[in-house]
């Protein structure tokens, strides 16, 4: 029984793959979780993860080079499957190659978390939105990040891809998170899942090569994400027709 989230923001600089690993990390403590950095030209994961040297990512499983599940990697109670960080491999991996390996881990994994590009401007930006069975939107409390992440949430609708909910991040001013949330609840589809305050335990996480709450447990921050992945409702699909749909998923031509 497995759920894909694409998690994405519509905008760089909001924290999106510190979320979605600290995401994962929480969820993790009662699902088998799979956590795919699918931001092919701009892969973050493993800094945060502390694989800075391993030698196969997704670029060589999307370029055809290797298996699946030889860039899957055990780390802090998930399996994550990083991105590398070069020219030329992003250059050699084909995008829509993620349609197999998705369904690949689909069949052995509850939930699959999906760190999606920041901004919604080619094939490789929108895939993970449209492979997955529901998006988690991370955005900031600023009218700019709101409409951003709107337009996630159009785009995730025009194809069949469900509002999970609504992830702030980076809060730094009580006032305009309440303004903010207002808005939010009128014009987004889903729940607000919480809001995760500005923290330099953040920083010092990725420094550290950990996922926030492993480095920071106690922090403020950590225990937003736990709240936030206890509000997410988890809605497993037969791992079978996940895995079938991903592979006969049709991929736009453009955004």
């Amino acid at each position: 029984m497995v759920e894909a989230f694409a998690v994405a923001s519509g905008k760089g600089g909001t924290g999106k793959t510190t979320s979605t690993l600290a995401l994962g990390m929480a969820l993790a403590e009662s699902y088998d979780v799979t956590v795919i950095d699918a931001d092919t030209g701009m892969a973050n994961i493993l800094f945060h993860a502390g694989l800075n040297d391993i030698e196969t990512t997704l670029h060589e499983v999307l370029a055809g080079d290797e298996p699946v599940e030889a860039a899957v990697y055990e780390r802090f109670g998930m399996n994550v499957v990083p991105c590398g960080t070069s020219l030329a491999g992003f250059q050699e991996a084909d995008p829509v190659e993620l349609r197999d390996v998705v369904a690949s881990l689909a069949e052995d994994t509850d939930i699959i978390l999906l760190d999606s590009p920041a901004a919604l401007d080619s094939r490789t930006a929108v895939l993970p939105v449209v492979l997955a069975d529901r998006v988690i939107v991370v955005l900031q409390p600023t009218v700019p990040s709101l409409s951003d992440a709107l337009k996630v949430q159009e785009y995730a609708l025009t194809y069949g891809t469900d509002v999970a909910g609504v992830l702030f991040n980076r809060v730094t001013d009580d006032e305009a998170i309440s303004q903010i949330s207002e808005q939010a609840e009128r014009y987004f589809e889903g729940e607000l899942l919480g809001t995760v305050p500005e923290t330099e335990h953040a920083r010092a996480a990725r420094r550290a090569g950990k996922p926030l709450i492993a480095h920071a447990p106690e922090s403020a921050a950590a225990q937003q994400y736990r709240a936030a992945a206890r509000s997410l409702d988890v809605k497993h699909g037969s791992s079978d027709a996940v895995a079938d749909r991903f592979r006969s998923a049709v991929i736009p031509d453009h955004p």
